[in-house]
């Protein structure tokens, strides 16, 4: 009801804590970067105590090709929101990224990236309530008179993104939804609302703690990886912008990772985020909890957010020339 009743409605992208664990959703200049195939799953339960949860889901597949001169990449996401379900989200996006050398060695590199997303949105007419479907007496007996033109709504949408790296440290700057297309379920209202831009860099180093002499990681192997990561979507109607500053750091003992995090606007706290994830050659698993500080409106009992990825490592189909792979967190 007030999305319905406001004249401009404003939301912003699905957050994922383990932003490392879901690469091409935080800047789709990362396809490629682990060079061999790579599909990658995430489930983030949101809020599960309050009524009206928040559930998100995606899946992906990079991989870079030398003859493209870079990655190749698929994305698909998934949300529900309001109680789980009553708005529905669903988007696919298909990314190129090219990749450059900085210097001879090949050490360093940069990816530029660019991405084409359908996204749809579908209201769940049957579960939505109204004022004329209530009874004084008996509750909500009645079929409801309200109705809309149509209760899905699609659109073509379009972002582009930019990381470097090398042995240490790794950044990039993604822009999303740049050219803010038109959503809206009426046609003919003359209502205007654009999907808002949405602007993230992130920066961050890895050092090794302990190292063993062999190419692959070995059991024991230990680093240490600071990170900070700045997110900007779109203003409210008091003029507050939606903006987040994340840092944190990982610790990492192979096969065994934690780290935790802090994210907060420039106003408030938002969560602390707990992460242990375990990882082998060809696979790796991670959960994640969001501890919300305070909880929405000052009130207790949200529950958190709960966040769980699954890495697969696929062989590369055929030998390659030496790439440098991005030395980064894996969660």
């Amino acid at each position: 009801m007030l999305i319905g009743s406001c004249f401009r409605a404003e939301a912003q992208d699905v957050h994922f804590s383990q932003y490392f664990a879901n690469p091409i959703y935080l800047n789709p200049a990362y396809a490629g970067t682990y060079i061999c195939p790579r599909v990658v799953t995430n489930f983030r339960l949101q809020w599960p105590q309050l009524s009206g949860k928040y559930i998100s889901y995606s899946a992906s597949y990079d991989q870079h090709f030398e003859k493209l001169s870079g990655g190749i990449g698929a994305l698909f996401m998934g949300d529900r929101a309001a109680d789980g379900g009553a708005i529905v989200a669903h988007a696919f996006s298909l990314v190129y990224s090219y990749n450059a050398f900085l210097t001879r060695s090949k050490k360093s590199s940069m990816r530029f990236a660019v991405q084409a997303t359908y996204q749809q949105k579908h209201l769940e007419w049957d579960k939505m309530t109204f004022e004329d479907m209530i009874d004084p007496k008996y509750g909500f007996v009645y079929h409801t008179q309200e109705f809309l033109p149509t209760n899905t709504a699609g659109v073509f949408d379009f972002s582009t993104g930019v990381i470097f790296y090398s042995e240490h440290y790794y950044g990039g700057l993604a822009v999303h939804h740049f050219t803010q297309p038109k959503e809206s379920f009426f046609d003919n209202t003359g209502k205007e609302t654009r999907i808002p831009m949405k602007i993230t860099a992130n920066f961050g180093a890895i050092f090794d703690i302990k190292q063993s002499m062999k190419s692959e990681k070995s059991i024991g192997d230990m680093s240490i990886s600071p990170n900070l990561i700045f997110q900007y979507q779109t203003r409210f109607t008091d003029g507050a912008a939606y903006s987040t500053i994340n840092y944190g750091m990982y610790w990492s003992c192979y096969p065994m990772a934690v780290g935790a995090w802090f994210r907060q606007g420039f106003k408030n706290a938002d969560a602390a985020i707990f992460l242990v994830g375990l990882e082998q050659e060809h696979f790796k698993i991670g959960y994640s909890y969001d501890f919300t500080i305070p909880s929405v409106d000052n009130k207790p009992g949200t529950g958190g957010s709960h966040e769980v990825s699954v890495v697969f490592y696929l062989p590369c189909p055929e030998k390659s020339r030496r790439i440098q792979k991005i030395n980064c967190p894996k969660f």
